[in-house]
């Protein structure tokens, strides 16, 4: 194994190295030597016995690169980056982008990074709207009295099932199901058919899944609903009184200015955080990235940069997806035009990780399931559904980082004050 280090910078280093294509036949023979004593892995093909065999080999090489280096395991930041693989006749060639963690200097003044900022008020106008939207919200479901014809606008309770190709999908049906049309709740298209129903009717409707639809099964197909009418629900007023009060308080000694105070300052809460995500946070974010300057680990921003194409291609049709990922050029190109985004982005949290600990501000996995269990409780998800999803998909470390953010930003702004 021949291998040559290249330092970039005070923590880049490119190692590059050629292994005798013998070495990873070798492992294949002992892999499969291996694989004859247990049944499951006896069962592995060829490709997937040299594919064991060179991530073997790769391993190998990254320790032996480490360690000519002279970098130490736990220096290590993130994950080695392959530049390029090369498979020619007798050898293989690996190109491999390593980097340990940068130095950041916190005894700078970064405090003159926080802009000024007159922290908001509740207006009395402001107040008496989110007293009647609240109320309106109270207001309890029940059925017209006198039924009709089903408008826009209109609460209906409906039995759906869904259809593609004939047979219904997983997920695609409901029984008492409440709609408002107009909400634009479902697909495009399905709720303006239901417009005209009278009560009993049932209806199948034709509705087109977009292109970027989550589900792939369903993504720009095109699906039958069948669809059953039961009734037509409005929300009847209700009076905002002490009595009113002590009800959605749950305190007999309550007023309806107990619950105005309450409401102002839900309404100073929702203010400040659209002030801060709108105005303080990217004004803090862009100050602090030019305050600090150290070099960013190249292996960890191009995996941001594949993270960042990831979900670009996500929201483009099938087409745009093949364009970008049969043209070359192409495809560059989409990586170059994020790679300044993902760069300030990795340095940001870099910024962030390093303030965080010299402030004494930190998140754990329990207030992000917290954070999260609210989040579900306001928007009607399953919590428990929310948080296994987050843990599934690894989105935890993201997620503290966002939360520690926010924390650490607060405080700087003097939000706990």
């Amino acid at each position: 194994m021949k291998i040559t280090v290249e330092k970039v910078d005070d923590i880049n280093y490119v190692i590059s190295g050629t292994i005798d294509s013998s070495v990873i036949e070798e492992k294949v023979k002992a892999l499969k030597a291996e694989a004859a004593q247990d049944p499951e892995k006896a069962q592995m093909s060829q490709e997937q016995f040299e594919q064991a065999a060179a991530a073997q080999v790769f391993q190998a090489f990254i320790d032996a690169g480490i360690k000519e280096a002279g970098i130490s395991v736990e220096d290590l930041l993130g994950q080695p980056g392959l530049k390029s693989y090369e498979k020619q006749e007798d050898t293989v060639t690996f190109v491999v982008d390593l980097a340990t963690g940068p130095e950041i200097d916190t005894d700078v003044d970064y405090m003159d990074a926080v802009p000024s900022y007159a922290r908001p008020t509740a207006a009395l106008e402001a107040v008496e709207a989110k007293l009647a939207e609240f109320a309106a919200g109270q207001a309890p479901f029940t059925p017209l009295q006198q039924p009709r014809a089903v408008r826009s606008g209109d609460v209906t309770v409906i039995d759906f099932t869904g259809y593609l190709d004939g047979k219904p999908f997983e997920g695609g049906s409901a029984e008492k199901f409440k709609l408002q049309i107009g909400s634009n709740a479902f697909v495009t298209g399905f709720e303006e058919q239901l417009v005209g129903m009278a009560y009993g009717e049932a209806r199948t409707i034709t509705v087109t899944f977009p292109e970027n639809y989550q589900s792939e099964n369903l993504a720009g197909k095109e699906t039958q609903f069948k669809v059953r009418l039961h009734e037509i629900q409005e929300q009847k007023p209700v009076v905002a009184d002490d009595a009113f009060a002590q009800r959605v308080l749950n305190d007999a000694s309550a007023t309806l200015e107990t619950l105005k105070s309450k409401l102002a300052e839900q309404v100073v809460a929702q203010e400040l955080t659209d002030l801060y995500n709108n105005e303080l946070r990217p004004k803090i974010i862009e100050a602090l990235l030019r305050k600090f300057d150290f070099p960013l680990p190249n292996n960890v921003v191009e995996q941001e940069i594949d993270a960042k194409i990831r979900e670009r291609l996500q929201y483009v049709s099938q087409e745009e997806q093949t364009q970008y990922l049969e043209d070359r050029t192409k495809f560059l190109a989409l990586r170059e035009a994020v790679r300044e985004e993902a760069g300030a982005g990795i340095k940001i949290a870099m910024i962030v990780e390093a303030l965080a600990k010299k402030e004494g501000v930190s998140v754990d996995e329990q207030e992000v399931i917290a954070a999260l269990g609210q989040h579900a409780m306001m928007t009607g998800q399953d919590a428990q559904a929310l948080v296994q999803y987050y843990q599934d998909n690894n989105l935890m470390p993201s997620a503290i980082l966002s939360m520690t953010e926010d924390k650490l930003f607060g405080q700087m702004l003097g939000f706990d004050k």
